[in-house]
């Protein structure tokens, strides 16, 4: 959100007031407070009918500061808050009278205020500056119509590049960007997203939370060029700034707040094969492909059934479509049988025709307005309500809905949606804002549904494969990539949103292979199959046709072959970067920046990425086959055709549909499982 009218005024209908200077100090044992009135103070008479701005500065975990910046203090506090984990500190708080400053040390990272002179705010890891709060940074608006916001700016250094701020499909690097914290259902050839995270990740080695589970606002440059600036509606805004290092540390260090991504079970990396959304299927479809599979030597691991398990008009009611599956426990056990795991499709939503809709209307377990009836709508499912997971009661309603079908042999939840949670005229269970209600309720619905299968299946076992969710939503795995459409351009679409997912703490991530809208054909299928084998997790999956490779031509059968089993040899590694993601948040798929981020020329990278620390994967994003990728420093080794290479340079080469960019470091363990004693460093 823009407040200003180019630098020196303000737009029409805002008014706009910034802290002068420090007034005075209040140094606590654990907290630093500051009080900076908007206009300095010359005489007794300033003090009176002003504002006064309030920034207190704690420490939650080492090498983390936590900022507050408030003015009415009386103001109800907005919750949902995310869930962040504390940890043993003990901050210092140093006054130096010749500098005239004041120091706030969590571990390495520092607050230093100026005393003095106009609000400034540096922020230093190991003595050099990070970013500023400078004296135009902090701001408190009243705009016409709306009410209060505060907003906050960190300056940005030349060369700078910011990353993140949740699954966005535009460019990478996000400088220049305007980006709106609000989940939606927007595709992913849009500026909105599936899953927001209002944390972001710089190249000179610190990250930013913004502590609010509301639309938090974002210019990334684009209003103040040389700073970030984030905002929200209200009386107070918390951030928190991470400490330095590496981006992995940074990582380490925001997922240690934020929460780890937990291990997921070996079944899970496999190839997951699904009906698609629309097309016809039924036992005698779903056991022909799976079938087929095994026909045509194509291990597959898992079977999704997506919505149409269940009855049109009926979704959610958790009952199998008697017409097309007359006897689900045995269709399952079948599927067992053939070694694979089951995973169906629900989503949080309850239709007017739902069986569950009466009841959980009587009980009171679905969203209300504010004069007491229930909340509907039309958009998706006749007459739907939504399931209030604010109510603990509800919450455990819905989850023993879903008891039944892990009874039935069901493995694994895809919980779809989400996402369009209203926010007017809404009341909750809970005394929860409906404002930051709306991206919050994602990371409810997917805790609900993980820690049933936790309980059912124990640590390690659950899965679900989820679309929608916002900071924290790393603990309950697996995401993928959402609404995509069957092109090139969809495919490069789907890997900037899922490199700003992991750069957003996101340990994990899928998409849908051959794209989900429309058909593909042949090429971009098997181009697409290349990259999803070569994902943390593949799935094929489409809208309104199927996705078994020998509908396309029996060339795409043996690429789907040729790279499972590569997938399938490159699982050990696969599992031990796993270990690191679980205990230290590291991604598996992860921007070349985030491995390499002394090599300037990784920072805009995004066509390209690591699969771990070892391998390099840049995919085929046109016809021609050609692609121009850049292998840093070091040998390294093509894991297909064996091509040795030394890095530190650009490279473009033209492949066939059974190949792509994917090199591995010389020596590494990849390199080992793949190409064997061959392969030296």
């Amino acid at each position: 959100m823009k407040f200003t009218n180019g630098y020196w005024l303000v737009r029409d209908g805002v008014t706009l007031q910034r802290p002068a200077e420090v007034y005075d100090v209040e140094v606590l044992e654990d907290e630093l407070i500051v009080h900076a009135p908007v206009t300095r103070i010359l005489t007794r008479g300033d003090t009176l009918n002003k504002p006064v701005i309030t920034v207190s500065f704690t420490a939650p975990r080492p090498d983390v500061i936590a900022v507050k910046i408030e003015h009415f203090a009386g103001h109800r506090e907005s919750l949902p808050r995310f869930e962040l984990e504390s940890g043993p500190v003990t901050p210092t708080i140093v006054r130096d009278e010749s500098a005239q400053t004041i120091d706030f040390s969590s571990g390495r990272l520092v607050a230093r205020v100026a005393l003095t002179g106009p609000w400034h705010v540096d922020y230093l890891w190991d003595g050099e500056v990070l970013t500023s709060s400078t004296e135009r940074s902090i701001g408190y608006a009243q705009v016409e119509g709306e009410g209060p916001y505060v907003h906050e700016q960190l300056a940005l250094g030349v060369g700078e590049h910011i990353y993140g701020l949740g699954e966005r499909f535009g460019a990478f690097v996000k400088n220049g960007q305007s980006v709106d914290i609000w989940n939606a259902d927007g595709g992913t050839s849009s500026e909105q997203a599936y899953k927001n995270v209002p944390f972001f990740l710089s190249s000179r080695g610190y990250g930013v939370l913004v502590d609010d589970a509301g639309p938090v606002s974002f210019e990334v440059g684009s209003e103040n060029v040389s700073a970030t600036q984030f905002s929200v509606p209200g009386e107070r805004l918390r951030y928190e700034v991470y400490g330095g290092g590496t981006p992995l540390e940074v990582i380490e260090r925001y997922t240690a707040r934020s929460g780890r991504p937990p291990a997921l079970p070996e079944w899970s990396y496999g190839l997951w094969l699904s009906t698609s959304f629309t097309t016809d299927y039924d036992e005698e479809t779903v056991l022909s492909f799976v079938d087929g599979m095994a026909e045509r030597d194509i291990p597959l691991s898992v079977f999704h059934f997506d919505c149409f398990w269940m009855r049109g008009f009926h979704w959610s009611d958790f009952t199998w479509d008697p017409a097309t599956f007359p006897d689900p426990r045995g269709l399952i056990r079948k599927l067992h049988d053939r070694g694979l795991k089951v995973c169906v499709w629900i989503n949080p939503y309850i239709a007017q025709r739902s069986v569950l809709f009466a009841e959980g209307a009587e009980k009171g377990y679905l969203l209300k307005r504010a004069d007491g009836s229930i909340w509907q709508s039309d958009l998706w499912q006749a007459g739907m309500a939504l399931v209030d997971f604010t109510n603990p009661e509800a919450t455990a309603w819905y989850t023993s809905k879903l008891e039944a079908l892990l009874d039935d042999g069901v493995d694994a939840f895809k919980t779809d949606f989400g996402e369009r949670i209203p926010t007017d005229d809404v009341v909750w269970h809970s005394v929860s804002d409906p404002l930051r209600e709306h991206n919050y309720y994602a990371s409810r619905f997917n805790q609900a549904v993980f820690e049933l299968l936790e309980r059912r299946q124990g640590t390690g076992e659950a899965v679900v494969f989820a679309r929608s969710a916002t900071a924290g939503g790393q603990r309950f795995p697996i995401h993928w990539g959402g609404d995509c459409e069957s092109t090139y351009v969809a495919m490069a679409q789907s890997l900037r949103g899922g490199l700003s997912l992991t750069s957003s703490g996101f340990g994990y991530w899928s998409h849908d292979i051959g794209g989900f809208e429309g058909t593909p054909d042949p090429t971009v299928f098997k181009r697409w199959t290349a990259f999803g084998l070569l994902s943390s997790h593949s799935r094929l999956h489409g809208s309104s046709s199927y996705r078994v490779p020998w509908l396309f031509d029996e060339e795409s059968v043996d690429v789907m072959r040729e790279f499972t089993v590569l997938k399938q040899k490159l699982l050990p590694y696969l599992l031990e970067t796993a270990e690191l993601t679980t205990a230290s948040g590291a991604p598996v798929m992860r921007p070349m920046v985030m491995q390499f981020p002394e090599d300037p020329a990784c920072r805009p990278l995004d066509t390209q990425y690591m699969l771990g620390a070892d391998v390099l994967v840049a995919p085929v994003f046109q016809e021609s086959g050609r692609v121009e990728l850049y292998l840093p420093d070091g040998d390294w080794v093509h894991l297909i055709d064996g091509e040795q290479v030394t890095g530190g340079r650009f490279i473009a080469r033209t492949y066939d549909v059974h190949s792509l960019g994917v090199y591995a470091r010389a020596g590494s363990r990849a390199a080992q499982l793949v190409r064997g004693a061959e392969v030296t460093a």
